[in-house]
């Protein structure tokens, strides 16, 4: 029943914007802390962006602040990153998650993940 399902990813030329998409069903986004997460080809996971139940947001990476937002629409339920400016460095699979334990965004605790959308910048 508790869902997150990711969209909007594809094929982007290098300077180019891509939107994810993260809809929710099962739940409420605005009672949670969703999170923005990639994982590059040979590399390890990484945050990248997530806005807390009561709609504050933290950007983790420094290479994607000023070019990335995330936001959220509540009558759709669902959570959005804008990507702009991307880089070939932006490529990867991208992932959005529910935490829990806490209304609030920070590390770890994020238990319920969707299933990831490629994202491939060419130059």
């Amino acid at each position: 029943q508790l869902q997150l399902a990711e969209s909007g990813g594809g094929l982007v030329q290098s300077g180019g914007s891509l939107r994810l998409s993260c809809a929710a069903s099962g739940f409420t986004v605005d009672d949670y802390a969703i999170g923005w997460f990639r994982q590059a080809p040979g590399k390890e996971r990484e945050a990248v962006s997530c806005i807390a139940a009561d709609g504050a947001i933290s950007n983790y990476k420094d290479p994607v602040k000023g070019r990335f937002t995330v936001s959220r629409d509540n009558a759709k339920n669902t959570v959005y990153l804008q990507m702009n400016s991307l880089t070939p460095e932006d490529t990867g699979v991208y992932y959005c998650a529910r935490r829990t334990g806490t209304l609030r965004c920070g590390s770890g605790g994020f238990r319920h993940w969707g299933q990831g959308t490629q994202v491939t910048v060419s130059s």
